[in-house]
């Protein structure tokens, strides 16, 4: 997953917004958002390579979602970082204790972003900062870098997001995940990975021959506990292999 923005509005008719792309090589074999059978709890994308996901929801109003940070110098990594998200979702740890196991152990994966949290919380732990952060209401960004960091994409979808918060719908939201226009050359970070591949990432949806926007997610949380999530699915030159719909 490489661009979340969300809305976290505690004691809302809508306490969470969530619009996300998850961007991948094509090869990479995945199956769309379901519900899992060995843990019907959990509703989420599956990364059929590592067996982990980017972004999914649990029991109890459990949700989690992560991004990799983009470092082309770091070393390899002893585990997928998608089982981060998918051992909260499946799991009945408490948050504090989840996130205390997982910064024990962060240097098992390569760099990430975690996001998690339920029904009265929600929380950002970046990989490289010393512990976990409590979020307070607000709007946020998150891409391959820390929170908030003001890349293009980032700008971009967080006010797209704000534009759609008083009345959110899926259909307004995979909207703005659509966007396709890259970011001039002189706005793009230097992240160690070349000009041309800056600007290839920089658009909020990616599309090329081998590596692009594969998942675009939106997530409507409601106050008595019903998600409405909506993911589509793409291919090389993004181009639409499906649509999934849940209503929980």
């Amino acid at each position: 997953m490489c661009l979340i923005v969300f809305a976290w509005r505690p004691g809302h008719a809508t306490p969470l917004i969530v619009a996300a792309n998850r961007d991948e090589f094509y090869a990479r074999p995945s199956l769309p958002l379901a519900q899992w059978p060995e843990a019907p709890q959990v509703y989420a994308g599956r990364d059929l390579e590592a067996g982990g996901t980017w972004l999914g929801i649990g029991a109890n109003g459990r949700f989690a979602a992560l991004t990799n940070i983009r470092n082309p110098h770091q070393p390899p990594a002893r585990k997928s970082r998608g089982e981060l998200v998918a051992r909260f979702l499946s799991g009945d740890m408490s948050i504090d204790d989840y996130l205390t196991d997982v910064s024990r152990r962060s240097l098992e994966y390569a760099g990430f972003n975690l996001l998690v949290g339920n029904a009265r919380e929600l929380w950002h732990y970046h990989a490289l900062a010393p512990e976990p952060v409590l979020l307070a209401a607000g709007v946020y960004g998150l891409s391959n870098a820390g929170l908030d960091t003001p890349w293009p994409k980032v700008l971009k979808a967080k006010a797209a997001l704000s534009e759609v918060l008083a009345d959110p719908q899926p259909q307004a939201l995979l909207d703005l995940l659509s966007d396709p226009h890259t970011a001039p050359f002189a706005e793009l970070p230097d992240t160690g990975v070349g000009l041309a591949t800056e600007s290839l990432l920089s658009s909020v949806f990616i599309a090329s021959p081998s590596y692009g926007t594969r998942a675009s997610t939106a997530l409507i949380v409601q106050a008595d506990g019903t998600r409405v999530m909506v993911e589509r699915s793409f291919g090389p030159y993004g181009g639409h292999l499906g649509e999934v719909e849940l209503r929980i």
